[in-house]
């Protein structure tokens, strides 16, 4: 049988330039439209309504970091181990590194993105590992390039008056801190356990900043041994003499020998001194002077028992202060108030107590706790610790500068009624902790500066501003507000966390539990440089971009291309249609939409 011939193929024909006929298909083929121009002959970016913008936005734990400390900045580079780079980014803002590594209550991590997804990045124990590494290596402040001929007066060495100081020399200015006890360091040295914040350390980070020229009057106290009217020769002045006026117990018998306050025994014990407590000694409070008063006494021998009228959720410490006392077997009592001091001969023998209910919440938010009738009971001690708060001692201060009860009034820029006379720290009405003073002696600094120069010190602090939580970043005053990130902070929400696998945070090493109560050695060592590079590797680095190349990748019009400094990607808007999935894809949510109007 013979062969049917194979049916001839037509293959396309390409038309000439003379032609004007269309291309004819291959009959079966649906009829389709071609083009032997390329992809750049049509400009798609006229369909476009949804725009896609590159942004440096604001990483939640920037906005979070009281101390304004480019967080973000610095993890990258400890993800590369370039931990001095680290340090010079952390120390533009905050001269204590070290310290905050160990004492601060770290609510940037609270704001970590990275714990809605798992745990949040460790990003205080990185700031230690970091400041260590820098001091190891024998990393010292730059001096001021020029040295300006106004002098500042800073009264005041703790937290916010270092910060004030560093700030103002790194400026150039000549500054004289004023301290009324023996050593620089305010509530640093003489409020916090050496078990939390070794002394040495403490040392070694003021001499940086005295290195810059800073010059110190210790055993100073403003209003005795130098006269408010002295400090008018300074061209202006930073007052953060702190709290240390302690609130009394209001109760029978405080006034009995054996009754201290936790800021006097802690700076007793702080100082060196020996300090007497019997056998039990009762701890007055919830916060974190009353959790540091009970576990320095179990430290020097005593039993401490913590007396607190809420419950242990309403308690104003830190829950790591709280873990660590618990930890040590130091006995708590929950809801209850004392209401009288039992003595014998002047001295201490015993509290009696009250058993308390709580309440509504009053003005803080906090249940009220209200007593219980006839519930009354008494429990031997040797001594008591009231630590139910402090307030600034405010009598030093001038008439004509207008004051409250319990603070100094100051505006936005961190000033007082008086010109060019500004408050920080505990002295003004803000958060009292470390990270809030650093903060509030970095403001005044950069206000001071601003007054100095003949600006507007608001407007200066405004353009500072990272966020709307009062962070505020001296980088970006430097610069006038330029450092280019954007104020829209970064939310979980837009992060591709498809790119991220799920993490356990490294935990720091610590003493055990037998060798920390038997002396006041520090009890956290921190991280090992393993570990310190695997949580800098574990952080998102929300908001930035870090040149993954998915946006190149997944463009479907190769809009997307490298700049040429090969510094990040610009688009092409003649050809992105504006699908977004450059968008989607952004591991980081470096990229914004726009919406046509």
């Amino acid at each position: 049988m013979k062969k049917k011939p194979a049916k001839k193929k037509t293959a396309l024909r390409k038309p000439s330039v003379r032609s004007k006929k269309p291309v004819q298909p291959e009959p079966s083929l649906p009829p389709m439209s071609l083009s032997f121009d390329g992809t750049l002959a049509t400009k798609t970016g006229t369909w476009r309504y949804l725009t896609p913008a590159y942004l440096s936005k604001l990483a939640p734990c920037n906005e979070g970091c009281p101390a304004g400390e480019d967080v973000e900045a610095a993890m990258v580079l400890s993800g590369q181990e370039d931990y001095i780079g680290a340090w010079e980014k952390i120390t533009q803002e905050n001269p204590l590194p070290r310290v905050c590594g160990r004492v601060c209550f770290h609510p940037c991590e609270g704001s970590c993105n990275r714990k809605e997804y798992d745990e949040p990045t460790a990003i205080n124990a990185l700031e230690r590992f970091v400041g260590d590494i820098a001091f190891q290596a024998g990393k010292r402040f730059s001096l001021p390039a020029e040295k300006k001929n106004e002098k500042v007066a800073v009264v005041g060495s703790g937290p916010a008056g270092l910060s004030c100081a560093y700030h103002l020399a790194s400026l150039g200015y000549g500054v004289t801190l004023f301290e009324a006890l023996p050593r620089l360091g305010g509530m640093l040295r003489y409020g916090i356990p050496a078990y939390r914040l070794p002394k040495d350390v403490l040392d070694q980070e003021i001499d940086q900043i005295l290195a810059l020229g800073v010059e110190s009057r210790t055993n100073c106290r403003v209003g005795k041994d130098v006269k408010w009217e002295e400090l008018k020769k300074y061209d202006a002045a930073f007052v953060a003499a702190g709290a240390w006026r302690s609130l009394p117990l209001r109760v029978p018998g405080e006034n009995s020998l054996g009754v201290m306050s936790g800021v006097t025994f802690l700076k007793k014990v702080n100082s060196g001194e020996k300090v007497d407590l019997g056998q039990r000694v009762a701890i007055i409070g919830g916060g974190n002077t009353a959790m540091d008063a009970a576990r320095s006494a179990l430290r020097l021998g005593a039993e401490p028992l913590i007396i607190y009228r809420r419950t242990k959720e309403e308690m104003p410490a830190w829950e790591e202060e709280i873990s660590e006392a618990e930890e040590e077997k130091i006995d708590f009592i929950f809801l209850t108030s004392p209401v009288n001091i039992l003595s014998e001969n002047g001295k201490v023998k015993g509290i009696e107590c009250i058993k308390n209910l709580l309440g509504p919440p009053g003005k803080d938010g906090r249940r009220e706790p209200r007593p219980i009738e006839n519930s009354n009971f008494a429990l031997p001690v040797d001594s008591v610790i009231s630590a139910i708060g402090e307030a600034p001692d405010l009598s030093f201060l001038p008439s004509e500068l207008q004051k409250s009860k319990d603070a100094i009034p100051v505006d936005e820029a961190g000033a007082t009624s008086l010109e060019k006379v500004f408050a920080g720290g505990d002295m003004v009405a803000q958060p009292r902790t470390v990270s809030y003073a650093i903060g509030s002696g970095k403001k005044a600094a950069m206000a001071i500066d601003a007054v100095l120069r003949g600006k507007n010190a608001a407007e200066a602090i405004r353009l500072a501003r990272w966020g709307d939580k009062g962070s505020l970043s001296m980088a970006r005053y430097r610069s006038g507000g330029g450092d280019g990130i954007a104020q829209e902070v970064v939310k979980f929400s837009e992060l591709n966390t498809a790119y991220f696998p799920r993490q356990s945070r490294k935990a720091k090493e610590r003493l055990s539990l037998e060798e920390r109560t038997k002396g006041f050695s520090e009890i956290t060592r921190g991280l090992p440089k393993a570990s310190a590079l695997f949580e800098a590797k574990r952080c998102f680095n929300c908001g930035v971009c870090n040149l993954c190349d998915n946006c190149f990748f997944f463009c479907p019009d190769m809009a997307i291309s490298a700049r040429p400094d090969k510094q990040g990607y610009e688009i092409n808007y003649d050809y992105c249609k504006g699908c977004c999935i450059c968008v989607e894809e952004c591991p980081r949510g470096a990229i914004s939409i726009e919406v046509k109007k």
